[in-house]
């Protein structure tokens, strides 16, 4: 249904722990060419690749509230920085200069719309008086804004697939036709059936993690389902009431899944399938590093060493025909990647560790 894309190579080793046949040049073709996927600000304020036909969807139910709050955001630091008089003009004029230019260009990067667009350059200071502060650009800021405002699109990025330079173009040129413009509350309803059905059952507490909306909105768009409770322990769950049927267990697997992957990002509540083992996995502020997947639950971490080896550790004994199916599996996974190198976004106590 999505998958995590605040970390480029997420996408692709997502994709490719899911595919039988996995290569790069598909994934990318998926993204740059056919364009059956879109990368696009979306639940959570979090980065996604999803396909396109469900984009729409994404951007009415989620993306619009928060192009509202970025908006009032930039407009706070924008006028605390003395950048203009009036601040939402000086902002619009910017934009729509913006989008001028990417409609001539067809495609540019941020560093080549800044040449069309000198305001683009404008420095204001961050995080002032602490020991990081720093000047930085208001050009990533306004192609954020124009984005949740679903008035440009990231493309192919400049570099390797693991690049997160990405060039723009406006969303009419990259989708003809734009996304089709639905009301929040309508498109709130497929958006949380989309999630039952990838993920479900779960909980209103995982629904309401997962997609960003209130409470309310989560609830609202269930009751316009048909779903029926179950038991899951300590919480009930919700299923789709046409998913409910018996499911035989499927063959003993393995997956090594990268930082950030949809499945462990998908719940709230993750004792289930992660155990205890969160401290070694996770870093403070919630994000999961590369973990090791057996049967249907996380036993273990990975890690790419600067030689290009994939490593990992296995936190519990999960057996020798399972430990085999692991070693297996990072094997291949360092085949596949060959000369390309992975550092997460998120650095994980246990990817630290290993990686060395």
């Amino acid at each position: 249904m999505a998958l995590h894309a605040t970390d480029p190579a997420t996408v692709f080793l997502s994709a490719a722990a899911r595919l039988a046949h996995p290569d790069v040049a598909s994934i990318e073709a998926a993204l740059y060419e056919e364009r059956v996927l879109v990368r696009m600000l979306g639940m959570r304020r979090t980065m996604f690749v999803v396909p396109t036909e469900f984009a729409p969807v994404v951007q009415a139910a989620c993306t619009r509230a928060i192009a509202q709050r970025l908006r009032r955001t930039y407009h706070q630091v924008f006028q605390a920085a003395g950048l203009a008089e009036d601040v939402p003009s000086w902002l619009a004029q910017i934009e729509n200069a913006t989008v001028a230019a990417l409609e001539r260009r067809g495609e540019a990067t941020a560093q080549e719309l800044t040449r069309d667009v000198p305001a683009l350059k404008t420095q204001i200071l961050l995080a002032a008086g602490k020991n990081y502060e720093a000047m930085q650009g208001i050009s990533t800021r306004v192609l954020t804004q124009l984005s949740a405002d679903a008035r440009v699109m990231r493309g192919r990025p400049r570099g390797s697939w693991i690049s997160g330079q990405y060039r723009w173009s406006t969303v009419d040129a990259w989708l003809p036709g734009g996304l089709p413009d639905l009301p929040t509350s309508a498109a709130q309803v497929p958006l949380v059936r989309a999630w039952l059905r990838s993920f479900g059952p779960g909980t209103f507490d995982d629904l309401k993690w997962w997609t960003g909306l209130t409470m309310g909105e989560v609830k609202r768009a269930v009751a316009q389902l048909d779903v029926v409770q179950v038991d899951l322990g300590e919480s009930p769950g919700l299923v789709l009431a046409d998913d409910t049927d018996p499911m035989s267990a499927p063959e003993p697997w393995v997956a090594l899944l990268p930082g950030l992957d949809a499945t462990p990002m998908g719940y709230a509540e993750r004792s289930w399938f992660l155990g205890d083992h969160g401290p070694a996995l996770f870093d403070r502020s919630g994000n999961i590093g590369p973990s090791v997947w057996c049967d249907g639950r996380i036993v273990g971490g990975w890690a790419q060493r600067p030689t290009g080896a994939v490593v990992y550790k296995l936190l519990e004994d999960v057996g020798r025909d399972a430990a085999r199916r692991v070693e297996s599996a990072a094997h291949s996974l360092s085949a596949w990647l060959g000369a390309i190198r992975i550092t997460p976004r998120f650095r994980t106590p246990l990817e630290r560790e290993l990686s060395g």
